[in-house]
């Protein structure tokens, strides 16, 4: 594996700069490589240390990092955090005046600036791309690189264009950095970017402290209340397919005392960007959402994740959880799924532009989702597995998922199975998992009479199960390829050729009863860091409290000043001289010089 000398100006950029004295693991051979002039693409879980493996490279090489990034929020976030970390970084986007971004060209014709942020709209026009050949560049960094291509979750035209980039700057190194690609997806971004050069480095993919949680939808309102109320004062996002439900979510916990903000594309810029900046810099916030909210969203304290609706596929789900708990403590993704959420995605996939072999590539993605969502098995390894970062050999239990701590029941289901499908025969493979339902309870509503299905042989045989256990059935049935969803009518359900075998005794099938879990039941993980005490937590909220107040003097969010793990570290170290205030994680030389006497001072009172 690469690796940095030990008197590597690399090293030395790490502590002074920074206040890290170790690099992350992953972190090492990319900045080796890159410092070599060797063009990368690196896979790194969210939280992992993406960022500084193209801003160190950037303060050895001489010349101009360029750091193409999708989000203004995100590009203005990182530049500020450079700024507070005395490293000289702008950037150039839509949200400033036309005179700042004239005055910041200025700065980098004039070779002042270290690294420049840009979108890929305004990086790809003629005039941009005619005055940077005329910049000496170090390197070219592109975030959320899997927006590149059209095999991943969140393909972007615009970014199409950036496959111009190794013509148009030859021997100039890019680096591409993504939490989010597959296989294919990478494969695909390394044809476009590095023309079969270069080198790929996959991480893992892993958050181990992260609680993963897959619950039926019963009533989706009360499932998230109680969720939140069972975790007052944290911070968390609600995910919901559709801007009503976002905007209905966001009512709702108001309602029950909860700071909750929507965020979907329906609302105007600058109702969008003040919830946002509410989110970002105070505490104890919850942003209810649609995903127009979240890429390149670095707020490290996110206790929860809550998908109240289910996600296009296992990247974008990925992606989404990732947006919890990148300080490295205790976070949780929860999320309801029903038969409902399965035939929209089905219907919008269909309705997709794409050509048939995108359509069916999709299916398949949505097709792992539901087998996440259905599995028996540990959660973690299943997730994993999908993105081929399972551990060789056994699979072990994460311990850390609603199936490791709280074991679902596994039982011979072939009777139900026979019943079921036997019920969507005799009713004509048209009617959806409701009126399934209804008749196999022996219901006698008015569509079961009026079509006379109360005649039928299936009616009332699985009066013995409840409505959710048949509900549970019927969608463990579907995720097993047994019965298939009519997406584009009513949600109608219909035999598969699985499904008409296994009626006819071919086949098995195993099902896990659903149980409700206490909304106060959380767990903790084994990766989490040790609990402070309780003098040290609380100088930890006075610290907290410190932070905010400074950033808001600064703009900026309350992370940029210092990350929780750096105030984890002062409350723990309780730091008494400058010197002392040095060693603290994180702690380079602009922030020894700009913020060692105010919190020296707070830490002195405190004591």
């Amino acid at each position: 594996m690469l690796s940095l000398p030990p008197d590597s100006p690399a090293r030395r950029v790490l502590h002074d700069v920074f206040g890290y004295t170790t690099f992350r693991p992953g972190q090492e051979p990319v900045i080796a490589s890159l410092l070599e002039g060797t063009s990368v693409l690196t896979v790194m879980p969210t939280g992992s240390g993406k960022s500084l493996c193209f801003q160190v490279p950037a303060l050895v090489r001489e010349g101009l990092t360029l750091v193409v990034s999708p989000l203004v929020a995100l590009m203005e976030d990182q530049v500020a955090a450079l700024k507070l970390d005395g490293v000289a970084a702008e950037t150039i986007n839509s949200s400033r005046d036309r005179a700042i971004n004239v005055a910041t060209w200025r700065r980098v014709a004039a070779g002042e600036l270290r690294l420049l942020y840009i979108s890929p709209e305004r990086l790809m026009t003629e005039r941009m791309l005619a005055a940077l050949q005329r910049i000496p560049l170090a390197q070219i960094a592109i975030d959320e690189a899997h927006c590149i291509s059209r095999w991943g979750p969140s393909f972007r035209p615009e970014y199409e264009a950036l496959a111009r980039l190794p013509a148009l700057f030859p021997g100039v190194p890019l680096a591409a950095f993504t939490a989010t690609a597959d296989a294919a997806t990478r494969r695909d971004i390394a044809g476009k970017l590095m023309n079969g050069s270069g080198r790929t480095f996959v991480t893992g993919f892993d958050r181990p402290n992260i609680t993963l949680a897959v619950e039926q939808r019963r009533d989706w309102q009360k499932q998230l209340i109680d969720f939140v109320a069972a975790r007052p004062g944290e911070s968390g996002i609600v995910y919901c397919l559709s801007r009503k439900k976002t905007e209905a979510a966001a009512e709702l916990l108001v309602k029950q005392g909860v700071r909750c903000l929507p965020y979907h594309a329906g609302l105007d810029s600058a109702t969008r960007a003040a919830n946002q900046n509410a989110f970002m810099t105070e505490p104890g916030v919850v942003m209810a959402a649609t995903i127009a909210f979240g890429m390149g969203i670095d707020k490290p304290d996110v206790r929860w994740v809550f998908h109240a609706s289910l996600p296009a596929n296992m990247e974008a789900y990925y992606q989404e959880l990732g947006r919890a708990g990148r300080d490295g403590r205790p976070a949780e993704a929860f999320m309801l799924y029903g038969l409902d959420d399965i035939r929209q995605r089905r219907l919008f996939i269909e309705e997709d532009a794409g050509d048939s072999d995108h359509k069916r590539r999709e299916h398949k993605r949505l097709d792992a989702l539901i087998a996440y969502c259905e599995t028996p098995q540990c959660r973690r390894q299943v997730l994993l597995g999908y993105f081929g970062d399972a551990p060789a050999g056994d699979t072990a239990a994460c311990g850390n998922c609603d199936v490791c701590l709280d074991p679902p029941v596994t039982e011979d289901g072939f009777e139900h199975a026979r019943h079921a499908l036997d019920a969507v025969v005799q009713t004509g493979q048209r009617f959806g998992a409701a009126h399934i339902v209804d008749l196999l309870r022996g219901g006698e509503t008015e569509k079961i009479r009026s079509l006379g299905h109360d005649r039928l042989a299936a009616h009332g045989r699985g009066r013995g199960e409840s409505r959710e256990t048949w509900q549970s059935i019927l969608r463990q049935l579907v995720a097993a390829g047994f019965l298939s969803l009519d997406i584009t009518g009513h949600g109608g359900l219909s035999l598969t050729a699985a499904g008409a075998a296994l009626l006819q005794g071919q086949g098995e099938f195993r099902f896990r009863r659903d149980t409700a879990r206490k909304a106060g039941r959380r767990a903790r993980s084994a990766a989490a860091a040790a609990e402070l005490s309780g003098d040290e937590e609380r100088l930890l909220a006075a610290l907290k409290e410190l932070r905010l107040a400074l950033a808001k003097q600064r703009g900026v969010p309350a992370y940029v000043v210092f990350g929780d793990r750096s105030l984890i570290d002062m409350a723990r170290r309780r730091p008494a001289s400058r010197d002392d205030f040095a060693e603290v994680f994180g702690v380079g030389e602009a922030k020894l010089r700009d913020f060692a006497a105010p919190f020296l001072d707070a830490i002195a009172k405190f004591g």
